[in-house]
């Protein structure tokens, strides 16, 4: 399959974040709901003075309702006389249109090969919770969980080790159908910052949907004493959704950075990403697509 950019378009990559907290997620959805791809594509209808023409966003990785992103990345094609004419003061022209919880940072002429969603070589998540007796730093309480026990970190590193590598993650996703729940995830570790938050941090070519919450779940349950050490390899052995596996909020959630190879390779890269990997356990699968995390 390929991606070849059409006659007479630009395709442009843009650098992102934003608060996820007044966002029924990233992609456009019926009924009015606010999302940031339609803020964003709106924005860019207005300010380039489209009218009826929406050019559609790509995006690296598609946040659920309430999720925070702070190293988004998309991309857009627009016609090449567009892009001549807007490209300077396109940038500050967004800034001005666009709503204050959505900020793109970055618009650039993307490199032959480019698609945010499948060039990607990975993801990076990071989970964050607090766990004082008194509760939340209130200017943190959209971006931190507030966790009423207290957490023993070590342990909770130890059991997010347990599960890296390449697994299916049946038990901690949320089926779709025809989509492979087989991922591979490169780190994943839990540390406490100086100010006692907890931060629950995992990288992975690619999620399932709602594997991150869930996986943090199993984690917190374990931090407090409730499972021990070896319980979350045990339900992801099982393949099987565990009644006592809670898919955590999502106002604690934030993708921090999305990664690609070298413009070189990018075009291999998301081939790859496309084709039909080898056969497990007797079934072929598609390569891990990004979900909502």
């Amino acid at each position: 399959m390929s991606d070849e950019v059409q006659p007479g378009y630009v395709r442009v990559r843009l650098d992102l974040s934003y608060d996820g907290t007044e966002f029924s997620g990233w992609a456009k959805q019926a009924r009015g709901r606010r999302t940031v791809q339609g803020e964003i594509e709106d924005a860019l209808r207005t300010v380039t003075r489209s009218k009826d023409v929406t050019y559609e966003l790509t995006v690296a990785g598609r946040t659920d309702a309430g999720v925070h992103a702070r190293g988004q990345v998309a991309h857009v094609d627009l016609p090449e006389g567009l892009w001549e004419e807007h490209r300077e003061k396109l940038l500050k022209r967004l800034a001005g249109r666009l709503p204050k919880d959505v900020r793109v940072w970055r618009l650039t002429e993307a490199p032959a090969g480019f698609n945010a969603r499948f060039a990607a070589l990975w993801r990076r998540y990071i989970y964050r919770v607090g766990d004082r007796p008194g509760g939340v730093d209130p200017l943190l309480r959209n971006h931190v969980l507030w966790h009423d026990w207290e957490l023993d970190v070590a342990v909770m590193d130890a059991a997010a080790k347990s599960l890296v590598g390449e697994h299916d993650f049946a038990a901690y996703a949320k089926r779709r159908e025809g989509a492979t729940t087989i991922r591979e995830i490169l780190d994943f570790g839990v540390r406490r910052r100086a100010d006692g938050v907890v931060e629950i941090e995992v990288r992975a070519d690619a999620f399932c949907h709602n594997q991150v919450r869930s996986m943090v779940g199993a984690l917190l349950f374990v931090g407090d004493g409730h499972r021990g050490v070896e319980w979350p390899r045990k339900v992801l052995d099982a393949r099987v959704r565990d009644s006592a596996v809670h898919v955590v909020r999502p106002h604690g959630l934030t993708l921090e950075e999305v990664a690609y190879p070298a413009d070189g390779q990018l075009a291999e890269r998301q081939l790859q990403a496309r084709r039909v990997r080898g056969a497990v356990h007797g079934v072929s699968r598609p390569g891990p697509l990004p979900e909502s995390a």
